[in-house]
């Protein structure tokens, strides 16, 4: 249900609210929040909260600290993990200066902008993430361990697989919340699960996204257990990524999702860095099904671009180098971005890559660039990208290459 401010008001008097989460993330997509009571409310709409984000990943020093918090109405969502009486809600917020201007590295606005500018263009995108993760004992302190919480494989069932009860209970979780999950299973690796969920706007697809790890690691704790959403965790096993299914609708009613694919091919190397910020994501890509070369096919889990075997609503192109450690909101708007940029330029999309690219030999993938192999090649990638400085701050590109 989508609410309105004056809605909002009423729905904390009679729903007995008694705290307001307002939440919004840093640069690299970690949920953060600051709680006030239901008396603050009007303030927050008309005004603001203030927070000193000079200890907020990529929002500043000390010197210009103070930022304002405005909450998306539209947002509101009960924590059903809080208590019945005194419950808990949150709301997604935007950030801004002071003075009222939009701050630049509140990259939920960013996407909001790409989107924005998508429409002008008369395309709607909508995402749909497959996140992978693994769950891992705790031990005698509390503190998360490395043992994985079971040795079940792929799709394997009870007893083998003893994440089942985690998965049921997150995805009933989110479910409450206006969620909307759609399929669960073990992945390969040992204590590996995957939750998918259905696709939305680029906006609530992000929110669900970022809401969807806060879930699964709330769950998840409350079984005693750790979530690991990590590109990598284990170095023999498979790694976790999250896959980034996408669509595009033209006003026109053209097929305009080969131009936008080939607009994702053209630039993914320059963005790398930002489909996969940290060292271990070059330790997962180009191993166990995780793409190395920038190509594309239908149906084949080899490439970097998949066409999945779906028609009708369900067609979409399936991005598989990104991985949990992404900000989401950064990831969609970038997509959006390049997707944008193929269809203005009427670029040509390749020939498909129809081999298996993980066992080929050299002389076929020779004909293939490569992603970037190390975070450090993908932040000077990003450093000399005069297609990322379009759309983005220096200052955000300058925290991702640092």
């Amino acid at each position: 249900m989508v609410y309105e401010k004056e809605e909002i008001l009423q729905y904390v008097i009679e729903e007995d609210v008694k705290f307001i989460r307002m939440t919004f993330c840093d640069v690299m997509g970690r949920l953060k929040n600051v709680s006030i009571m239901p008396d603050e409310l009007d303030r927050a709409f008309a005004y603001g909260i203030s927070i000193d984000a000079s200890a907020i990943a990529g929002f500043g020093g000390e010197v210009h600290s103070d930022l304002v918090l405005r909450p998306d109405a539209s947002t509101l969502c009960i924590l059903p993990w809080r208590p019945e009486h005194g419950r808990v809600v949150r709301m997604f917020c935007s950030v801004y200066y002071p003075d009222g201007r939009p701050f630049e590295m509140d990259t939920r606005a960013i996407l909001a902008n790409a989107v924005k500018e998508a429409e002008q263009e008369g395309l709607t995108f909508f995402f749909g993430p497959e996140m992978e993760f693994y769950l891992f004992r705790l031990d005698d302190t509390g503190a998360a361990t490395k043992v994985p919480y079971d040795t079940a494989g792929y799709m394997d069932v009870a007893p083998e697989d003893k994440g089942e009860n985690v998965r049921r209970e997150a995805c009933l979780t989110l479910e409450q919340m206006g969620i909307r999950p759609e399929s669960s299973h073990h992945e390969e690796g040992p204590g590996q699960n995957e939750i998918d969920f259905r696709y939305a706007d680029p906006l609530t697809a992000a929110d669900n996204a970022v809401t969807f790890r806060s879930v699964v690691s709330t769950v998840a704790a409350g079984n005693g257990l750790c979530a690991d959403f990590s590109p990598k965790p284990l170095p023999d096993a498979p790694g976790s990524g999250m896959h980034i299914n996408l669509s595009v609708k033209s006003s026109s009613g053209a097929d305009v999702m080969p131009q936008v694919m080939a607009g994702i091919l053209n630039h993914v190397y320059d963005l790398t860095v930002f489909f996969n910020p940290v060292d271990a994501s070059y330790r997962r890509l180009g191993c166990r099904k995780a793409p190395r070369y920038i190509s594309w096919s239908s149906e084949n889990r080899s490439q970097l671009i998949r066409i999945p075997a779906a028609s009708g609503e369900y067609r979409r192109a399936e991005l598989r180098s990104p991985d949990p450690s992404c900000n989401p909101y950064l990831a969609f708007a970038l997509l959006i971005y390049a997707g944008l940029d193929g269809v203005r330029a009427a670029s040509a999309l390749p020939a498909p890559a129809d081999v298996n690219l993980f066992t080929a030999p050299e002389q076929v993938t020779a004909s293939y660039r490569k992603l970037p192999g190390t975070l450090d090649e993908a932040r000077q990638a990003a450093r000399a990208s005069e297609f990322a400085r379009r759309y983005l701050p220096e200052s955000l590109i300058a925290y991702y290459t640092r």
